[in-house]
């Protein structure tokens, strides 16, 4: 269940409704509360203040009426112009950052406001009574509340009004993306799926032959495939759930996509040796550990925020935006990844047991891939753009200052090697000299 959980924890936080529905639920509860301690105790204590002024029926139906219908009035408003900016972003930067703003909690939390006032006042406004045939009640301490909740809408009004402008600007989504990006990396790597084989020298884990990746179709015959049970993309794994699994049926896992992988519906992304013990209610639990979904998300997979990146820096290069400015913010952000990643131990594939036991195997990605997918995608728009090409050199040397090993060094200088060759072809030939000297 950890992987559906995290999946729909995920939807709630990237959704415009959960913290919106929950405070006109609070609304709603505070008002009948506040309602009935003014039934209760009365207002009386509340002339012992100087600035207090009692409400008369029709006066507080006035002011509770007045703040009900500008409230829901600037909710509309907040909406629309909401749904314009996210538009805006879409088309300027992707649509793939509309994620980052359908979790900003900034909009979440100001149309929760508006509404929470609104429901508020209504709940307030039917319990007023007073009129030739019935019996005066004004709750006065509901109608001071209310008026502080005009105030508090007022002031979100406004950050509002300051936070939209900040958020479509293009250094701010890059940063965003950025910051999750490096995040990111703290979090995942090292991986806390049992224990590294890569970190003990006597553990030496033999992979069976019908595990091993390229052992051909015999040998993949050997293992039980778990296959998906719907088409997407693989949005968490419980890694968790399945070295448990693992070690109290005695078995190995070899899975054969990562989060963020798409897959179709009984294709294999996992295999379970020996065959013989993987029973089938082995084998649900087994599936049980991918959560499929229809877009990639962030939750656990690193390399969509790559992509992210690289998305907003080659619409910035295209002709038509030419903005390469938006493209080196991207590229320092990728940098500082990349830097964050070369400091970390990139964990070995072969994940072991408490005992040392092989349990499961992941898909391999190293230091290299990452710089494949951060610079390498983004190599044909680079080489096209002379400001970006050397910033882009720049940024790969910053990244190898940070290398602890020759091997990530390597990886960074054939890159730089692969731009600077493009970039002659692209260039004009005193453009691409600069680029060449860089």
């Amino acid at each position: 269940m950890q992987p559906r959980l995290l999946k729909l924890l995920d939807n709630i936080r990237s959704s415009y409704w959960f913290i919106p529905s929950l405070m006109a639920l609070g609304a709603l509860a505070m008002g009948a509360g506040v309602v009935y301690i003014d039934v209760r105790i009365g207002s009386e204590w509340l002339n012992q203040f100087g600035w207090y002024q009692s409400n008369t029926p029709d006066g507080a139906r006035a002011v509770l009426s007045t703040i009900a219908g500008s409230a829901i009035t600037v909710a509309g408003v907040v909406f629309s112009i909401t749904i314009v900016s996210v538009s805006f972003a879409a088309g300027q930067y992707g649509p793939r950052v509309l994620s980052n703003f359908m979790r900003d909690r900034g909009n979440q939390v100001t149309l929760g406001t508006f509404i929470a006032t609104f429901l508020y006042c209504i709940i307030v406004l039917r319990t007023i009574r007073g009129g030739p045939d019935e019996r005066e009640f004004v709750p006065d301490l509901a109608v001071v509340i209310a008026l502080v909740l005009a105030l508090a809408s007022i002031s979100v009004l406004i950050f509002f009004i300051h936070h939209v402008p900040r958020s479509i600007h293009a250094n701010n989504i890059v940063a965003r993306i950025g910051r999750q990006l490096v995040d990111a990396f703290g979090t995942v790597y090292p991986a806390f799926i049992g224990k590294d084989a890569a970190a003990d020298a006597h553990a030496a884990p033999q992979v069976p032959p019908a595990l091993r990746r390229g052992g051909g179709p015999d040998a993949e015959a050997a293992a039980c495939a778990v296959r998906s049970p719907r088409t997407g993309y693989i949005e968490a794994i419980d890694d968790g759930r399945l070295m448990e699994l693992a070690r109290e049926h005695d078995l190995i896992l070899r899975l054969e996509s990562r989060p963020g992988a798409f897959i179709h519906e009984g294709r294999v992304f996992a295999r379970v040796w020996p065959k013989a013990r993987a029973e089938e209610d082995v084998v649900a639990a087994v599936a049980a550990g991918f959560a499929v979904g229809v877009e990639r998300t962030p939750m656990q997979d690193t390399r969509f925020l790559v992509d992210e990146l690289v998305e907003v820096g080659a619409r910035a290069l295209s002709p038509g935006v030419n903005d390469p400015f938006t493209a080196i913010a991207c590229l320092d952000w990728l940098g500082a990844g990349l830097s964050e990643l070369a400091k970390r131990q990139i964990p070995s594939p072969l994940r072991l047991d408490k005992d040392g036991a092989l349990r499961v195997m992941a898909v391999p990605f190293d230091f290299s891939d990452y710089v494949d997918l951060a610079f390498g995608q983004f190599r044909q728009y680079l080489a096209s753009d002379r400001n970006a090409a050397r910033h882009a050199l720049a940024t790969l040397e910053r990244v190898a200052a940070d290398c602890r090993t020759p091997t990530q060094v390597a990886a960074l200088q054939r890159e730089a090697e692969a731009l600077a060759e493009l970039a002659g072809a692209e260039l004009a030939a005193p453009l691409a000299r600069e680029v060449r000297a860089r």
